[in-house]
């Protein structure tokens, strides 16, 4: 008896299911119909506004085509009708002085005769019949204003809906990756149809494109659309995108038409490559009062007094004497020991071992002193500041008391004769030893090292009052191209 039960509620679960599954599946179908007959109304009614118009444009065309005609057959009728006028009375002219001949003749005075003849002679060389044109003065012909509308006919037989686009192809050949911008190009699918004829193009076709980061270059396809950034509305067949962080090693990008109504399919997508240097703070290096934030970093003491050595009492002696000096510290540092002392310093998290980077620092308002470079991260200990040691290199900028901008290495600094800059660009080239520092703003480069590097190196970066704001993902600009040649040939030069 339970086995039956049980077997009778399986069945009705079952039942219940397949009744839910059957209600959900007419609710969707006659969802379905009633969109379908809403959307076939709404086609129906833009096809009639359109034929509306088609035929609004073809009488427009047509009272216009009218028009001329009768303003060209008024203008001849007004000349013609002239003419018909001062011909009729020249006939009547000409008639009355015939008549007047006709009784001259009959005249058998010769005294009278000769005055009649004479007053006849004088009246037909003033005649208006000798001095009328005897020829009309426009022809009937208006056969300048036939139309053929055969073509437009022709083409309106071939009306129909327009066609989905057919996807475009990206052309690689004309797709750039420079400063930090992808410019990608495209081709337009054929416009020959199937049948060999000439397809309908809307002339406001516009295109789609979108992109999304990738470090796999083998996925190109993904599922979802919500990872992709998109641009609309494009009117050409190219674009450029500016301003990017390339934190990826790919950009894959694929692009669409659309015309007035349909958008078609996306072509294939491409991968851009765009590696770059990315790196990070690595908050276990900083200062204590360094406060490491994203890509920002700002230096926030517990008072001032103990970093203002015009400001520091007496009876903060016996405290500093308490910091160890940085003659007594080790050598090197542990890996998790944070900066001290009055070394407020900070480092990047990814080392550089081969080829060239580039990063660019700003600098935020109301900073005081501010150092940045590569260091070797072994060669700095707790204490050590930033280009007093031969495992560092740095630019150092400060504004406290007075202006002063120099390039440092170990423990040696020369003087920069330079405003001091709010944007500055790093590079380093590994491999043939270049570092460079430059004033982004003004696109002035303020200092080169030249060295050979033996170890890893990692950025290094001191602030002290206020702060800075590292960004990277960028590629080596195009400038720094001018920078280097520059620099080759002085060293040339130079040798």
């Amino acid at each position: 008896m339970d086995t039956q039960k049980e077997a009778l509620r399986r069945i009705i679960s079952t039942l219940s299911n397949k009744n839910e599954e059957l209600q959900n599946f007419l609710e969707t179908v006659d969802s379905t119909l009633t969109g379908l007959q809403e959307e076939s109304c709404k086609v129906m009614s833009e096809l009639e506004a359109e034929l509306q118009l088609l035929s609004s444009a073809l009488d427009d065309k047509g009272a216009e085509l009218c028009g001329i005609i009768k303003e060209e057959t008024q203008r001849k009728e007004a000349e013609l009708q002239t003419q018909l006028s001062e011909g009729k009375f020249a006939l009547l002219s000409c008639e009355e002085l015939l008549d007047f001949a006709n009784q001259t003749l009959t005249i058998t005075n010769e005294e009278e005769f000769l005055k009649a003849a004479k007053k006849i002679k004088e009246r037909v060389t003033m005649a208006p019949a000798f001095r009328l044109t005897t020829r009309p003065a426009v022809s009937e012909n208006m056969s300048q204003f036939t139309v053929d509308f055969s073509a437009e006919r022709a083409g309106l037989q071939r009306l129909h809906f327009l066609p989905v686009p057919r996807a475009p192809e990206v052309d690689m050949s004309r797709c750039v990756v420079r400063d930090n911008t992808i410019t990608v190009a495209w081709r337009p699918a054929g416009e020959d149809d199937s049948d060999g004829d000439i397809s309908v193009i809307e002339p406001n076709e516009r295109y789609d494109l979108e992109y999304r980061k990738t470090n796999q270059e083998g996925s190109l396809r993904v599922t979802g659309e919500a990872c992709w950034e998109k641009i609309c509305d494009i009117r050409e067949t190219h674009v450029s995108i500016s301003d990017l962080k390339f934190d990826s090693r790919f950009i894959v990008v694929r692009v669409r038409a659309r015309n007035k109504t349909a958008a078609g399919d996306f072509s294939d997508p491409v991968a851009l490559e765009t590696r770059a240097y990315n790196f990070g703070f690595d908050a276990a290096t900083a200062h204590a009062e360094l406060k490491v934030q994203g890509d920002t970093v700002t230096w926030e003491p517990q008072g001032v007094k103990g970093h203002d050595p015009r400001l520091r009492g007496k009876e903060n002696k016996s405290s500093r004497s308490a910091t160890p000096s940085p003659n007594k510290t080790a050598g090197s540092r542990a890996g998790r020991d944070r900066f001290a002392g009055e070394s407020y310093t900070v480092l990047g998290d990814q080392e550089m071992t081969g080829g060239t980077y580039y990063w660019e620092l700003r600098l935020l308002v109301d900073w005081k002193s501010i150092s940045v470079g590569v260091a070797y991260r072994a060669s700095l200990g707790r204490y050590d500041q930033l280009g007093k040691s031969a495992g560092s290199w740095c630019l150092h900028a400060s504004q406290w008391l007075q202006s002063t901008l120099a390039a440092k290495h170990n423990n040696r600094a020369k003087s920069l004769d330079w405003p001091l800059p709010q944007r500055i660009g790093v590079y380093c080239d590994y491999d043939n030893g270049d570092l460079s520092f430059i004033d982004v703003d003004r696109l002035r480069l303020l200092h080169s090292f030249k060295t050979k590097f033996g170890q890893p190196l990692v950025p290094a970066f001191t602030v002290w009052c206020g702060g800075i704001t590292i960004m990277t993902g960028l590629q080596v600009p195009s400038f720094m191209g001018n920078f280097l040649s520059t620099n080759r040939s002085l060293s040339n030069l130079s040798q």
